[in-house]
């Protein structure tokens, strides 16, 4: 049965720490509180795409392999050795949304099997490539922007599967200067096609919809 506690008051009774979608550094008294330390998943093949957005790079940067790796966790960031690791393909029409879903729910199967054979010694936690590390940031609404004019149309669809739903893809439209939120997009023809947008202040409508209350606009 698993075990939720407060990092802030003293560690409960337990041999092992299961750890995921944390973005903090735990303390060093935390780390090292338990006897077989505390299991991470990551939602990359470490050591790439340490850090906070992980998925969200996988998919702006066009991969098409992805997984998850389960570290021992340490003083570092995504930085401990490897217990378990998986491959999964990224589909053409993935989003963070739909691939967190996937990676996480493969996690927790792989993590039931992982936990007798390391915790019985069978498995050895093996040391991470640092040559290999590649680090991604902790994203913010303003990461969400995208200037249409300059990014060619594979790296905004991709840019917009990645960001949705959090931070979201946004442009600004003039001379209203106002924000056009992006929700779905595709390719056609090497072309960028807007399928569902939603002005600041607005209800989402379909990209159709929108161009009929701006038909002069030009994105």
């Amino acid at each position: 049965m698993p075990i939720f506690f407060d990092f802030g008051k003293p560690l409960p009774d337990a041999d092992m720490g299961v750890l995921a979608a944390y973005g903090k550094i735990l303390p060093k008294s935390v780390v090292n509180g338990f006897k077989f330390g505390i299991l991470n998943i990551h939602p990359s093949l470490l050591p790439k795409y340490r850090g906070a957005s992980p998925i969200q790079a996988t998919i702006a940067d066009g991969e098409t392999q992805t997984g998850a790796t389960i570290i021992r966790l340490d003083e570092e960031m995504d930085h401990g050795p490897i217990v378990a690791q998986f491959k999964e393909d990224v589909l053409p029409n993935d989003t963070n949304e739909s691939l967190t879903t996937k990676l996480f729910e493969r996690s927790a199967d792989v993590l039931i099997q992982a936990i007798p054979a390391y915790i019985s010694g069978k498995i050895k936690p093996k040391a991470q490539d640092e040559k290999e590390a590649t680090f991604t940031k902790l994203l913010k609404k303003e990461d969400g922007f995208i200037d249409l004019k300059k990014a060619s149309p594979i790296e905004a669809e991709r840019f917009i599967r990645a960001m949705h739903p959090w931070p979201g893809v946004w442009t600004y439209i003039e001379p209203a200067h106002k924000r056009l939120k992006i929700k779905k997009a595709h390719l056609e023809e090497d072309k960028l096609i807007l399928d569902e947008v939603q002005l600041e202040g607005k209800d989402p409508v379909s990209f159709k919809q929108f161009k009929e209350g701006y038909p002069k606009l030009e994105l």
